[in-house]
């Protein structure tokens, strides 16, 4: 396995893939390992949330010795947001995994039907192919709190003064990555263009674009959309906010998805990219009891990778909250089967039944991190919704109360293509839902 060395080094309680682990810990482990990419193009968004992971895990074990007294093994296999070296880092690592994590809609896309042969949950929080929503269909996989069909509805419903009618004969942008992940929301967008009379205009941004997008932002200027609503990702988010700032495009006319909504990204057009949005599942709160646990037991401590000022940030913290929905899922199979060290069968069942109520998120100590929801059988997603955040020239802050997708919108495209998969992946199995 392609470890990340340095977190071997780190005098952390999280262990590190095979050679690596420390003899005390050879019993009693659970093996969570991270398909991540600190390197690469995309290496900017991938190291706070892999970081932010890595520290509530570290936090975990130096606080109460694991969970429930089982430490947790926060392997990271680099993958640089490659979907063939994804590929192989599932395989090298699904042996003792009770959960993967692909970290890229490719990635997941290509994972999918081997992890319902090899019976190993997939975690994809806010990403991922959306209609495994439906867990009928999608018995292996999930991706909470919210998935990007909920986010494009909201930010349809955010330009549309929660009306899409308002919409018509308007002209909406997006500007996406030319890759799985980038055209995952065409398929809402182009059925709600059509119901509502607006019309969608695809803008691509190749791989080798993203640092250069003067062609795409050359049509943007041509074709003078009324919106750009952009699914971006690693460095095509800056340069597209350098553009945008260059061009002088009204950012209150421009938001993003909540991989779009990185304060990195943002820093680098600072007080020109105020008024820029993004909806986000997630909300950064230091003060919150989890943040200054891994602050004392973890940063403080010498312990993490993070970078001076990294801890504040949007996409740390989310790390933060994807581990914690990790740990969740495993705390739920382990109080339902009464064991310590669970299999990936009963952490399934546990992503099956997470409740992130109000009262269990503050007992987790994620006060006002993330909106409540709860996932089943049939439901995979668990629809938080999202904030509105916006950029005030320094930082983003709250511009709206939690928002909620459109179901009546979302739900009957889900339905199809799920369908759709079950039937160009036959023999497909399905499970049943009371």
């Amino acid at each position: 396995m392609r470890t990340i060395l340095k977190s071997a080094l780190l005098a952390t309680s999280v262990l590190v893939a095979g050679a690596f682990a420390a003899p005390a810990f050879a019993q009693d482990v659970l093996h969570v390992p991270n398909l991540s990419y600190r390197t690469g193009p995309f290496a900017t968004s991938g190291t706070p949330l892999a970081n932010g992971q890595l520290d509530y895990l570290t936090m975990l074990n130096e606080r109460d010795g694991g969970l429930n007294g089982v430490k947790l093994d926060g392997s990271e296999c680099e993958t640089g947001y490659n979907t063939e070296k994804g590929v192989e880092c599932y395989e090298k690592t699904k042996g003792n995994a009770v959960v993967t994590q692909p970290w890229s809609t490719g990635i997941t896309l290509q994972v999918l039907p081997k992890s319902h042969v090899d019976k190993i949950p997939i975690l994809a929080p806010g990403y991922g192919f959306s209609a495994m929503q439906d867990g009928k269909t999608f018995e292996w996989a999930f991706n909470p709190p919210s998935s990007y069909w909920d986010g494009a509805s909201i930010l349809l419903n955010t330009i549309a003064d929660g009306n899409l009618d308002n919409l018509k004969g308007k002209k909406v942008a997006l500007l996406h990555l030319d890759h799985p992940y980038g055209k995952e929301p065409i398929p809402l967008m182009e059925a709600l263009a059509a119901k509502h009379g607006f019309t969608l205009l695809p803008i691509p941004v190749g791989l080798k674009e993203m640092q250069n997008q003067s062609a795409q932002w050359l049509q943007i200027r041509r074709e003078k959309p009324d919106f750009v609503l952009m699914w971006g990702w690693g460095a095509m988010n800056g340069g597209a906010l350098t553009e945008a700032a260059k061009t002088k495009y009204p950012m209150n006319q421009f938001l993003g998805i909540w991989w779009a909504g990185h304060d990195a990204d943002l820093k680098l057009v600072g007080e020109a990219g105020k008024g820029y949005r993004s909806v986000s599942w997630s909300f950064p709160n230091n003060d919150a009891k989890a943040m200054q646990d891994i602050k004392k037991l973890v940063v403080d401590a010498g312990k993490s990778q993070a970078a001076p000022g990294e801890f504040d940030t949007v996409f740390y913290q989310r790390g933060v909250l994807i581990a914690a929905m990790m740990v969740e899922g495993i705390k739920v199979a382990q109080d339902k089967y009464g064991a310590k060290v669970v299999n990936a069968e009963q952490v399934r069942w546990g992503l099956e039944n997470l409740d992130f109520s109000e009262a269990r998120i503050k007992e987790l100590g994620l006060d006002g991190m993330i909106p409540p929801f709860k996932t089943s059988c049939s439901n995979h997603t668990g629809h938080a919704g999202g904030w509105i955040l916006e950029w005030d020239g320094a930082k983003f802050v709250k511009a709206s109360e939690v928002m909620q997708a459109d179901r009546a919108a979302i739900d009957p495209i889900v339905e199809v293509k799920a369908k759709e998969y079950a039937e160009a992946n036959k023999p497909w199995p399905t499970q049943a839902c009371q």
